[in-house]
């Protein structure tokens, strides 16, 4: 059971070098509503709220090209990663927090 709840969260496995991987051209998502990104955001990150991911999908025609989803806690960035992966997306990475993806970025 706890190994379910850690691939559905994202954690566990292998870790990912987000700092490599925006380097080489992902895309991260800031799952958030607007309000809470105009609050504070990673540059270049792009807010599609986790309520409306579904009906932007046509945003990403790659299925193959990295996604970084993040949020405030990790739970709406772990639920937008399983959304993705349903739709056919192959590399896509549960950031968690925004702000901790920050500092793993600087």
């Amino acid at each position: 059971m706890f190994e379910s709840i850690k691939r559905l969260f994202g954690i566990g496995g292998p870790k990912a070098d987000f700092p490599e991987m925006v380097n080489n051209g992902a895309i991260i998502i800031d799952v958030r509503t607007k309000s809470e990104f105009m609050g504070g955001h990673i540059k270049g990150s792009k807010n599609i709220p986790v309520n409306s991911l579904r009906s932007n999908l046509t945003k990403f025609r790659d299925k193959d090209k990295p996604i970084i989803t993040c949020c405030a806690s990790g739970m709406r960035s772990a639920s937008a990663k399983n959304l993705l992966e349903s739709h056919g997306y192959t590399s896509v990475y549960n950031a968690g927090s925004w702000r901790s993806l920050q500092n793993k970025l600087s």
